[in-house]
C-alpha cells in the first residue's frame, strides 16, 4: 500500500436514472519546506501516513453508501505530497469544470505542515474551492487554548474550514454540508472521542519503498509526557480496534501484496485488547500461513507486562520503537516520563534481543539538565552499556498541543514563530545550558559520535549473535547515519531520490532562474549520490568483516545479563547524582515489595 497519487471513481450503474453527478475530493497530506524553502519530496518515500489512509478509508465507505443519493457518485483523488506533486492547476481546472462540486482536504496536518497547507490552499480558496484542514496542528491548538491563535485565524479568514479531532463517525457529515455548500467554519470534535472498534479501517494504495503499510490497532496514551501532543489529542484512555478489525486490515493489505506493517499505535503496550490482537495474529501466521511483520512503539516498562515479548516475537514484530528520551532521571522527571526508569533500561532491552527482535530507540536532546559535554558523555555511555541497534536523535520541541508549548506560550517565552520549523530537527526556545549554536552542533554531532564505523560494527555483531539479519541492519544503519548529513533531513523524513522543483518553494522566497536552479541541483545530485555510495561501500566492508566471523562467539558489556552489583559498576547507574539516587530509589522498592511478600498471610 502506500500513498502515492490514486483515484477512486466509483461509477455505479446509471441504468433508469439520469446521468449522475460527480462530487469530487480530493485528500491531501502536505508535505513540509527544507531549510532552503523546498517542499521535501521524494520519488519514493519511506512509510505511508495512516492519516491520509483512515481519512480515504472513511470517505470511500461514504462512496460505497452512496451518502449523496443515488444520483451522485463520489470521486477520491488522494495525494501524498512526500512523494508526489500537488498539481495545484489541475486541481483548479478539474473543480472548475465540475462547478466546484466537491472540495479538498488536507488530512493529518502537523504544526511544520501547516505553513505548507495554507500555501496550497490559498490559490484553490482563491479559485472558490472548498477547503478543509485537519490534524494534529489543529486539534492540538483548540485542545490546548479557549481562545483561536493567529496562525488558525488565518485559515479563517482565508474561508478555509477546520476539523479537530477524529474523523470517525463525523465524516458523513462534513461531506453533506460540503454537497450542501453549508460547511461551517469550525467542526470541534476534540472532546468527543469515537470508539474504534468496527470503526471504517484504513486503506489506501499508492507508493513507498517496499511493501509496507501503516495503521493503528488502537489510540490513546496513559501516560503525561509534557512535550507530546498525543495525550491531549487522542486522549489518555485506551481505544482499540477488535481482533476482528486488525484481520480484516491485514487481509484486505495481504490481497494487494503488503505484509509488513507499522502499527502507528504511540504504545501498543498500553493497548488493552494486545494479548487478543497478537493471538489473532499468532493465528494467520501460524494456522492460515500469512508471513505479516511488524513494527510497533512500546514503553520502557512493556518487557513486565506478562507474555509480552514472547507474543510479540510469534505475532511477527521484528522490531520496536522505544521512546527512550534520556539516561539523565533528573531530565525524565522534568518531563513527566515518570514511566522511564534507567534501572530497567538494560532489562528492558536485554528481553527484547534475546527473541532476536531489532530496538530503535528516541534520544531527545536539550532536556532542562543537559549540557553539550553531558549529552556527549550519555551517548557514549549507551554505545558501551545498553544492547540498542538504531538510534535516532531530536530536539526537545515545545510542539503545538503539548504541555510544555502551552506553558512556554502562557509565560511569554520566546518561541520561534516559523511553525515549519517545529519538525523536531531545529531549536526553537532558549536553553538555559546552551546556546542556540551549541545546541544545533550537538544534535548533528550526536548522529556522527554514536554512528562510527567501530560502533556500527559493534552493533552488527551483537545483532549477529542474537541472530538478527545484519545485511538488512546494515541497510538501515545507512539510512540513519547519513540521512542528516547528505540530505539535511531526520531519517524518518527522507525518502529515496529526492525531487525539487523550481516552483515549489515558499512564496517568501524569490523563485531561482532555470541557469541557477537546475546546474545547482544536478551537481547536488551528483554529489549526494557519490557521498551515498561512499558510505555505502564504507559500511558494506564492515558487514562483511563481520559476516566472515559469524562462527566466532561474540559478547561485550552491553550484552551481559543483568546482575545485582551492576548499579555500582556501570556509568549507566554511577554517571551523575540523578542516577544514583535513582539506584537507590529502585533498591529501596526492591526491599519494600521483597519484605511485604515474605510477610505472612492470616
Amino acid at each position: 500500500m502506500g500513498m502515492g497519487r490514486v483515484m477512486l471513481s466509483l461509477r455505479h450503474s446509471t441504468a433508469g436514472r439520469s446521468t449522475p453527478k460527480h462530487f469530487r475530493i480530493v485528500l491531501i497530506k502536505p508535505s513540509h519546506y527544507d531549510d532552503d524553502g523546498y517542499v521535501i519530496r521524494w520519488y519514493r518515500s519511506p512509510m505511508p501516513a495512516n492519516s491520509l489512509a483512515s481519512v480515504y478509508g472513511l470517505i470511500d465507505d461514504c462512496a460505497q453508501r452512496r451518502i449523496l443519493g443515488a444520483d451522485t457518485d463520489i470521486e477520491i483523488v488522494a495525494i501524498d505530497e512526500t512523494n508526489t506533486r500537488v498539481p495545484i492547476d489541475r486541481i483548479i481546472s478539474d473543480m472548475r469544470a465540475n462547478n466546484n462540486f466537491g472540495f479538498v482536504g488536507l488530512v493529518g496536518v502537523q504544526s511544520n505542515q501547516y505553513p505548507r497547507s495554507l500555501h496550497i490552499a490559498k490559490p484553490l480558496r482563491a479559485a472558490g474551492i472548498p477547503v478543509i484542514i485537519g490534524g494534529f496542528h489543529v486539534s492540538g491548538m483548540l485542545a490546548m487554548f479557549d481562545k483561536i491563535g493567529p496562525d488558525l485565524q488565518a485559515a479563517l479568514d482565508m474561508g478555509i474550514t477546520l476539523f479537530a479531532g477524529e474523523a470517525e463517525g463525523r465524516i458523513d457529515e462534513v461531506v453533506l454540508d460540503a454537497a450542501k455548500g453549508t460547511l461551517k467554519p469550525i467542526y470541534n470534535y476534540i472532546n468527543e472521542l469515537p470508539a474504534l472498534e468496527d470503526a471504517v479501517i484504513p486503506f489506501l494504495p499508492g507508493k513507498t519503498i517496499g511493501n509496507v503499510t501503516t495503521f493503528d490497532a488502537g489510540r490513546g496514551c496513559p501516560f503525561q509526557c509534557s512535550f507530546c501532543t498525543i495525550i491531549n489529542v487522542q486522549g489518555r484512555k485506551s481505544r482499540r480496534r477488535s481482533p476482528d478489525d486488525v484481520e480484516l486490515i491485514l487481509r484486505r493489505n495481504y490481497e494487494q501484496g503488503i505484509d509488513r506493517f507499522f502499527i502507528t499505535d504511540d504504545n501498543f503496550a498500553r493497548n488493552k485488547d494486545w494479548e487478543a490482537i497478537f493471538d489473532r495474529i499468532i493465528k494467520l501466521r501460524e494456522q492460515d500461513g500469512m508471513d505479516v511483520r511488524f513494527l510497533i512503539q512500546v514503553d520502557t516498562l512493556c518487557h513486565k507486562i506478562p507474555d509480552f515479548v514472547a507474543k510479540a516475537k510469534r505475532a511477527g514484530v521484528t522490531r520496536i520503537f522505544i521512546g527512550l528520551e534520556n539516561i539523565n532521571p533528573d531530565n525524565l522527571l522534568a518531563a513527566k516520563k515518570r514511566q522511564n526508569k534507567i534501572t530497567e533500561y538494560r532489562n528492558m532491552l536485554l528481553a527484547w534481543k534475546a527473541v532476536g527482535i531489532w530496538t530503535y530507540a528516541g534520544y531527545i536532546l536539550g532536556f532542562p539538565h543537559d549540557t553539550p559535554e553531558s549529552a556527549r558523555r550519555d551517548i557514549e555511555i549507551i554505545k558501551k552499556e545498553m544492547p540498542l541497534d538504531v538510534l535516532e536523535f531530536f530536539f526537545l520541541t515545545p510542539l503545538p498541543g503539548s504541555e510544555d508549548h502551552k506553558v512556554l506560550s502562557g509565560k511569554g517565552a520566546p518561541l520561534d514563530p516559523d511553525l515549519n520549523k517545529y519538525d523536531l530537527e531545529h531549536a526553537l526556545t532558549p536553553h538555559p545550558n546552551m546556546s542556540k549554536t551549541e545546541w544545533e552542533k550537538l544534535y548533528r554531532d550526536a548522529w556522527a559520535i554514536y554512528y562510527t564505523p567501530s560502533h556500527i560494527e559493534t552493533i552488527l555483531r551483537r545483532a549477529q549473535a542474537y541472530g538478527i539479519n545484519i545485511w538488512r541492519l546494515a541497510q538501515i544503519i545507512l539510512w540513519f547515519a547519513q540521512s542528516l548529513t547528505i540530505e539535511k533531513v531526520h531519517p524518518l523524513q527522507g525518502g529515496f531520490v529526492r525531487l525539487k522543483n523550481r516552483h515549489e518553494r515558499r512564496p517568501e522566497l524569490p523563485v531561482e532562474s532555470v541557469w541557477r536552479f537546475y546546474p545547482q541541483l544536478t551537481w547536488e545530485v551528483i554529489v549526494k549520490h557519490a557521498r551515498v555510495a561512499a558510505a555505502a561501500c564504507r559500511i558494506f566492508r564492515i558487514y562483511r568483516r563481520v559476516a566472515a566471523g559469524a562462527q566466532m562467539p561474540y559478547t561485550d558489556q552491553s550484552m551481559t545479563p543483568v546482575s545485582d552489583d551492576e548499579t555500582q559498576r556501570l556509568e549507566l547507574f554511577t554517571h551523575n547524582k540523578s542516577a544514583r539516587e535513582a539506584v537507590d530509589r529502585a533498591r529501596k522498592i526492591k526491599m519494600l515489595i521483597d519484605s511485604s511478600a515474605a510477610q505472612p498471610t492470616a
